[in-house]
């Protein structure tokens, strides 16, 4: 279980990168923002983080006996390209912001920066239940802490760190993808 928690924490600092970049150019626009919202966002950024792994387990759970042989190399893939594109995009300068923060606009960030987490759900299929579950709330919670967090330091610091903290997060993705597929190949 201990092993589990450890790579459900991992992802959660991996997948949340890509929230927690957006958290930041939201506290940068939006210096006056409340704390509710601030929590708020950060809820619905975690949410979403946490919940589509859960649906992408359901998925995957459904096909697994067609994918069993091939899931250490889906693996691989799947968070290689994850964590790979977080590099990339670490060294964009893509900093703009929304018009207007609505809740409506929020969920649509959320949704957003958490459609790569659906396919975490298949890199997790050999999870019980209950273990996809746990490692659903960690990602939940660390994204939450992450994303409110973002948005403090965009309000104090501005947009200084976007690019470290998705560079950091796309280098656990691909270190994670490394790890199971050695594993699923038994070195």
């Amino acid at each position: 279980m201990g092993n589990i928690i450890l790579r459900s924490t991992l992802l959660g600092l991996g997948l949340s990168m890509d929230a927690g970049a957006v958290a930041i150019a939201n506290g940068m626009k939006y210096r006056d923002m409340s704390k509710r919202s601030m929590l708020f966002i950060s809820f619905l950024f975690g949410f979403f983080q946490g919940g589509m792994p859960l649906l992408g387990y359901w998925i995957g759970r459904a096909i697994l006996a067609q994918i069993q042989e091939f899931l250490p190399w889906l693996a691989l893939l799947i968070l290689g390209f994850l964590g790979g594109n977080m590099l990339y995009g670490s060294f964009q300068s893509d900093t703009k912001a929304m018009k207007k923060l609505t809740p409506f606009f929020c969920i649509l960030q959320a949704i957003a920066t958490s459609i790569d987490a659906l396919s975490i759900g298949i890199t997790i299929v050999h999870y019980s239940l209950i273990q996809a579950i746990i490692c659903a709330a960690i990602i939940m919670g660390v994204t939450m802490i992450i994303s409110f967090l973002g948005i403090y330091l965009g309000k104090r610091f501005g947009l200084r760190f976007k690019g470290i903290a998705e560079g950091i997060g796309g280098l656990i993705l691909i270190g994670i993808g490394i790890e199971i597929f050695l594993k699923g190949r038994g070195i």
